[in-house]
């Protein structure tokens, strides 16, 4: 009996500081993953990132740092996610840009439906930190 009650307390007492330490080791990133868990169930979520795997978006553009064209995050940070936001931004995929993140240019996508530009800035927009 006192076996089974040592092992009961080795046991509890195992599974408490077990759970402790992932938790600490999760603190840090539970925004992070609250995040992640909301964006993967949002549906313009989803549609945009299956569109930008089929495109050459990433050619030029990651999510968290610059490559030839600004970070999706950094491009969040400065637009609102409103619908006004949202065409202006679908407009400047489909047709291209430049000025307002450097020299160089954005290629155009004139081949990319009004919905599925959309799709890609609401996408982009979700991203906001």
């Amino acid at each position: 009996m006192k076996k089974v009650l040592g092992t009961l307390v080795v046991v509890a007492t195992l599974i408490a500081c077990g759970g402790n330490k992932e938790s600490k080791a999760t603190d840090a990133t539970t925004t992070a993953s609250t995040s992640a868990s909301t964006l993967s169930s949002n549906p313009d979520y989803i549609k945009g990132l299956e569109l930008v795997g089929k495109s050459d978006c990433l050619t030029c553009h990651k999510v968290n740092e610059k490559n030839i064209g600004p970070a999706y995050k950094e491009v969040a940070a400065k637009y609102e996610n409103t619908s006004a936001n949202v065409k202006m931004l679908a407009e400047k995929i489909m047709k291209g840009g430049s000025g307002n993140w450097g020299a160089i240019p954005m290629t155009p996508h004139p081949a990319l439906s009004q919905n599925d530009a959309e799709a890609l800035a609401k996408y982009v927009l979700l991203l906001k930190k």
